[in-house]
C-alpha cells in the first residue's frame, strides 16, 4: 500500500499542502493534478522517499518503479542494463554475482555466497531480465540495434523512452510516474496507455496531456486548497465535480445571504420595540446562517486567443517538390540521409494541418523547411534544401518553436521584446497581454536571460497574440505547459480563423482541432484531407 498522513510541505510562507491524509490503493490508476507551482512534483519525490516531508509518514511498498528525470546520470551504461536497473535488488545481485565468478578462485564463502544470489536471481525472475527488459524497450520504440549501445550514445527522447522502461521494469508493486509521455510519440504513448490499462499496481502519474489522464486514470489527486483532494475518474470528471462543488457552495451561499438579509431587515425594524425575544431569535439564526468560507482555488488559466490582423489569399501556403535532408558524416565528406523527398501540397486559408508521426521521422524537419522563407519568421537556421516553396497574399507567419533559445534572444526586458511585434501597442495593452498569459506586476521587467520553460512558452504565446498572424507553425507549443494552460490553447487553436500547421503529441488538440492529417512514414508522407477520427484514430493507417 501506498498512502500518506499528516504530511505537510512548504516554502517559507508559502504552503504547498498542509497536514495531507490520503490513501493510494492498489489496482488504482491516480492522476496527481494541480497548476505549475502547485507541488506536484514535490509530493511525488516525497512518495518516492527522494524528498523528507516536514510532517507526517508516508508508507510504501517494497518495490517501487519511479521514472528518473536525470537523463544523463546512467550515460556510461548499456541501454540493457539501464532498464534492469530499474530493479535495484537484482540488478545489485547480478553485479556482485559477476564480480565473485570473475575471480581467479573461488573460496568457500565465495561458493555459499553465489549460492545465495542465484537464489536471489532466481526470485527476482533475473534469467529472463534481458529478455524482459527487450519487450519493454521495443514497445516504446527502441530498437534492438540501440539495447546493446551505451545511454550517452542515444537522443534526448530516445533516453526518457529508456527511462520509462526502467521504471516498468521487474513488476512493482507502484509506478510513480512524472510526465511519462514527454517525448513519446503517439504510437509510444497508446502502448504506454495499453500497458498501465494491464497493470495490476498501483499508478501515480503526473501529466499535462488531458487524454492520457482520461484514457488511463480511474481517480484523480488533485493538489488545491493547500491539500489532495481525490475524485473518481478522469481528469474531465474532477473538473466537473469540482465544477459542481463550488457551484453549490456559492448558491447554498446565495440562499444563505437572501435569508440573512431578510432576518436582518427584521431585527432593524423591532430591535427597539417590544418583540425582543422574536429579534434574539432572529439574530441567533444570522448567525447559523453565516455562509460556508469558499477558500481560493489556486488553479489559475490563461487566456489565449489569437487575432487576425489581415485574412491573407484564398491560399494560405502551395509548395511543390520539398526536400530536406542532412549529411551522416560529422565533416560533410559521407553520404547523406534524405529526410523529405519531394513532398507537394496546397493549403488553403483556415486549414488546420496536424503534422503526424514517430519520433524522429522528420516532422520539425519539415515545417523547418517550409518556413526557409516565410514572412515575419525571425529564426536562423531554417533551410530548403531543393523545391520551391510560396507563401500566400499578404501572409504573416506567426512561429512556435520548440527550441526557446533560437527563438527569444537574451539582454532583454519581457515588455522590451514583445513592444516589437506590435509596435502601436502602448506598454500598458502589452502588459495586459502578458496578464493574459499569468505574468504578473513587475514580471514584465524580467530579462529573457532568466526565464523558466513554462515562462518561455508563455512568452512565445503573447508575442503571437500581439502579431496577430494569419498563419500560425506551432511546434510542440504544449510542451512545459500545465493541463490548465493545455486546455485554454485547445480551446485559441478551435476558435481561431487562419490557417495552422501543427506538431503535437496532445492527442485532445488532434483530434479537436485538425481538419487535415499529413502523417509521415518510412514510405513517405500521407495528405489525408479529413479529422483525425475520420483519418482512424487511435491507431492511424
Amino acid at each position: 500500500m501506498l498512502a500518506v498522513q499528516n504530511v505537510t510541505m512548504r516554502y517559507g510562507a508559502k504552503i504547498l499542502f498542509e497536514d495531507v491524509t490520503t490513501t493510494f490503493n492498489p489496482g488504482r490508476r491516480y492522476g496527481l493534478t494541480g497548476p505549475n507551482g502547485a507541488g506536484k512534483s514535490t509530493f511525488m519525490k516525497i512518495l518516492a522517499g527522494e524528498l523528507e516531508q516536514q510532517t507526517g509518514n508516508v508508507i510504501r511498498p517494497r518495490k517501487m518503479g519511479i521514472l528518473r528525470q536525470d537523463q544523463f546520470a546512467f550515460d556510461q551504461f548499456r541501454v540493457i542494463d539501464t532498464v534492469i536497473m530499474g530493479n535495484a535488488g537484482l540488478w545489485k545481485a547480478l553485479q556482485e554475482r559477476d564480480a565473485i565468478y570473475e575471480k581467479a578462485e573461488m573460496t568457500d564463502e565465495d561458493g555459499m555466497r553465489v549460492a545465495e544470489l542465484e537464489g536471489v536471481v532466481a526470485d527476482e525472475d533475473g534469467y529472463t531480465a534481458e529478455a524482459d527488459a527487450a519487450v519493454l524497450l521495443d514497445g516504446l520504440g527502441i530498437p534492438e540495434s540501440l539495447h546493446e549501445r551505451k545511454m550517452g550514445e542515444l537522443q534526448g527522447g530516445q533516453k526518457v523512452r529508456v527511462l520509462l522502461s526502467q521504471a516498468l521494469f521487474g513488476n512493482p508493486e507502484a509506478l510513480l510516474l512524472d510526465e511519462p509521455t514527454n517525448h513519446l510519440d503517439l504510437d509510444s504513448i497508446h502502448w504506454l496507455e495499453e500497458f498501465l490499462d494491464r497493470y495490476k499496481g498501483t499508478v501515480v502519474v503526473i501529466s499535462h496531456d488531458r487524454h492520457f489522464l482520461n484514457n488511463v486514470c480511474t481517480h484523480i489527486a488533485d493538489i488545491d486548497y493547500q491539500t489532495i483532494i481525490q475524485y473518481t475518474g478522469g481528469y474531465d470528471d474532477m473538473v466537473m465535480a469540482k465544477i459542481q462543488v463550488r457551484s453549490r457552495i456559492e448558491s447554498d451561499n446565495a440562499q444563505r445571504e437572501k435569508k440573512i438579509a431578510q432576518l436582518n431587515e427584521f431585527i432593524q425594524r423591532f430591535a427597539a420595540g417590544t418583540r425582543s425575544s422574536q429579534v434574539n431569535s432572529r439574530r441567533k439564526e444570522v448567525e447559523r446562517l453565516q455562509p460556508s468560507d469558499l477558500a481560493r482555488s489556486n488553479i489559475q488559466r490563461p487566456f489565449i486567443k489569437f487575432n487576425l490582423g489581415k485574412p491573407g489569399g484564398r491560399y494560405a501556403l502551395e509548395f511543390e517538390g520539398v526536400k530536406k535532408g542532412y549529411d551522416t558524416s560529422k565533416d560533410g565528406t559521407g553520404g547523406r540521409h534524405e529526410v523529405i523527398k519531394g513532398f507537394s501540397a496546397m493549403v488553403q486559408r483556415g486549414e488546420k494541418v496536424a503534422v503526424m508521426g514517430r519520433n524522429g521521422i522528420g516532422k520539425t524537419t519539415l515545417l523547418n523547411a517550409l518556413l526557409a522563407n516565410a514572412p515575419q519568421v525571425t529564426e536562423l537556421g531554417l533551410k530548403l534544401d531543393g523545391g520551391e516553396v510560396k507563401w500566400g497574399h499578404e501572409a504573416n507567419v506567426g512561429y512556435f518553436s520548440q527550441d526557446f533559445a533560437e527563438s527569444i534572444p537574451k539582454g532583454y526586458e519581457l515588455v522590451t521584446w514583445l513592444h516589437q511585434f506590435d509596435p502601436e501597442a502602448t506598454k500598458e495593452q502589452i502588459r495586459g497581454v502578458m496578464g493574459q498569459m499569468l505574468f504578473r506586476g513587475e514580471e514584465g521587467n524580467k530579462m529573457t536571460d532568466v526565464l523558466s520553460g513554462g515562462e518561455s512558452c508563455r512568452l512565445l504565446f503573447c508575442k503571437l497574440m500581439l502579431q496577430k498572424p494569419n498563419i500560425l507553425v506551432l511546434d510542440e507549443p504544449t510542451n512545459h505547459l500545465d493541463l490548465e494552460a493545455v486546455i485554454a490553447l485547445n480551446d485559441a487553436l478551435q476558435r481561431y480563423e487562419g490557417t495552422i500547421l501543427f506538431v503535437t503529441h496532445d492527442e485532445d488538440i488532434i483530434d479537436e482541432v485538425a481538419t487535415r492529417i499529413w502523417h509521415l512514414t518510412d514510405d513517405g508522407i500521407e495528405d489525408f484531407q479529413g479529422t483525425y477520427a475520420e483519418y482512424g484514430a487511435p491507431t492511424g493507417r
